[in-house]
């Protein structure tokens, strides 16, 4: 059994959107204000992710209970 929180369905759709149309989010985790593109959002044993590429490169894989959007996807 897993401990994930499913996030609000608009949450949901707003990245699974921003995947799709290949938008930037604002998110923050752990504290830190990061942009990311998000690549592909998965389920996999019980828990939903994100696949998210930073300004820098550098791809990260986050629980979608992990991290808060802070605002509207913006273009590139």
């Amino acid at each position: 059994m897993t401990d994930y929180r499913p996030i609000a369905c608009v949450d949901h759709e707003r990245l699974e959107f921003a995947a799709l149309t290949r938008q930037r989010l604002q998110i923050r985790v752990e504290g830190e204000s990061l942009r990311v593109l998000p690549l592909d959002i998965y389920a996999r044993e019980g828990t939903e992710w994100m696949l998210a590429e930073t300004e820098s490169g550098e791809r990260l894989t986050l629980r979608l209970d992990s991290f808060a959007l802070e605002a509207s996807p913006t273009p590139d």
